[in-house]
């Protein structure tokens, strides 16, 4: 399988651009400084994946927003200062979210609505021009596509923003994910690339009673939950079941029995699969554990995911390098950071 050559080792920048907890020019301004992409440098990584809000670029109407756009720029200076590449995630879009506390958003009116698709293309169209030809920055579409129902429409969507971007930006690499939150067995869902310089994408946080134990966000998640890794894939389907049925019975659906390196191979195989048959790279655009789990149990994740990526050639990028209850600067990695960098 070929690889996403620049994009094997990154970290996510999320929580400063995207899902910001304060939309303010005092968070924009701050959050992220050019300190922090020499941080990520020295820790050996060859680029960042940057989430972008379409709030940050763009009016509610519709109108550029050139200041949002400046803080990208500077983004970009940075990492081309410090040797790293970029990938620009459109993390939502105007009539579209993936984000989980958006209660009672339509998840796929997007995906119906013909307007709500052009000012799409005109958003991708502006970023593609004014970043074409800068061999540092990549771009991904859109961040998590949830409906399975919606997998027709979204590849259709693809591929006309594939053209869109490439009468601007002809040789960037662009970055496409599949539904159900980019899950990894929706790579095979995917349409055949319409040039090299298409690569796939998919997320891991398997298994989520693991990775996600406690999060606050999820509302049938019990907050006083411990869960180790590793274990066997029964014992995670049955600490599931009583709050999560679907991941019960995900869990179950593998012919390895215990997590580990293999458990992780045999996840992403049909998606490498998919990727060496269509002639395109493969990319995990985030993975991680959150900041509630136990350090020990998550550096055996980390090295086992990792396993599975060097494996196949996949490049990937951790969530997150700041806050947002995965940060892996923050006091919870304290006593294995140094480890987790060297698993990068």
């Amino acid at each position: 399988m070929r690889k996403f050559e620049g994009y094997q080792k990154g970290v996510n920048l999320g929580g400063w651009l995207s899902q910001a907890d304060e939309k303010t020019k005092e968070h924009y301004d701050s959050f992220i400084l050019k300190s922090d992409i020499e941080r990520i440098a020295s820790w050996g990584c060859d680029h960042v994946r940057l989430p972008v809000d379409y709030i940050v670029i763009e009016s509610e109407d519709g109108q550029m927003l050139e200041d949002g756009y400046t803080y990208i720029d500077n983004c970009v200076s940075w990492c081309r200062e410090c040797g790293l590449n970029i990938l620009i995630d459109m993390h939502n879009t105007y009539g579209y979210t993936f984000d989980p506390t958006a209660v009672g958003d339509d998840k796929e009116i997007f995906f119906r609505n013909a307007a709500l698709q052009e000012r799409f293309y005109t958003m991708w169209d502006r970023i593609s021009k004014r970043y074409a030809g800068q061999n540092e920055v990549a771009f991904e579409l859109l961040n998590e596509v949830i409906s399975p129902d919606v997998a027709d429409a979204w590849n259709e969507i693809a591929d006309k923003t594939v053209d869109v971007i490439r009468k601007n930006a002809p040789d960037s690499y662009i970055v496409i994910g599949g539904v159900r939150y980019n899950n990894v067995t929706s790579v095979p869902m995917l349409n055949p690339p319409k040039d090299d310089h298409i690569v796939y994408n998919f997320h891991c946080y398997e298994p989520m009673i693991f990775t996600h134990q406690r999060a606050w966000w999820m509302d049938e998640m019990p907050k006083d939950i411990t869960v180790e890794y590793p274990a066997t894939t029964a014992e995670y389907s049955e600490k599931s079941k009583t709050f999560a049925s679907d991941w019960a019975g995900a869990i179950l659906n593998m012919k390895v029995k215990k997590t580990g390196a293999d458990y992780f191979a045999e996840l992403f195989e049909p998606a490498a699969t998919a990727a060496t048959r269509n002639g395109a790279p493969l990319y995990c655009g985030e993975y991680g554990v959150i900041d509630q789990a136990p350090t020990a149990s998550t550096i055996k994740w980390l090295r086992d995911i990792h396993s599975a990526f060097e494996k196949y050639g996949i490049g990937r990028s951790l969530w997150v390098y700041k806050e947002k209850d995965f940060g892996i600067v923050g006091p919870h990695y304290d006593d294995i950071r140094d480890e987790m960098i060297k698993v990068l």
